[in-house]
């Protein structure tokens, strides 16, 4: 039981990461679409490339079902929401692992 509960915490910190992740991706590209931060920089590209290759993965299967908003991509906020959703879900799993070997008497 203890295992489990501890892989379920494990994979709930990677889920928290890549949240992180997601969310500073999108944020360093509002940067980059107004023109905050210039991707001359060496420094700022090696950046743009690393998030890039972190969250694409992420989000291509996202893209492929999702229609075409324009300019606008919610793939990170789907991919997001479903990262939340798995968290909660595991949440709810651990519970139930940890109250049924440890009842309440």
């Amino acid at each position: 039981m203890q295992i489990v509960l501890a892989l379920i915490a494990i994979i709930q910190m990677l889920l928290w990461v890549a949240s992180l992740i997601i969310i500073v991706q999108a944020i360093f590209s509002w940067l980059v679409a107004f023109n905050v931060v210039n991707t001359s920089s060496n420094f700022v590209r090696a950046v743009w490339t690393a998030l890039e290759r972190l969250t694409e993965p992420l989000y291509r299967p996202v893209r492929r079902i999702m229609p075409d908003f324009g300019g606008i991509d919610f793939s990170p906020l789907v991919v997001l929401l479903a990262i939340w959703v798995i968290d909660r879900l595991l949440t709810g799993v651990a519970a139930q692992i940890y109250t049924s070997a440890y009842p309440v008497a």
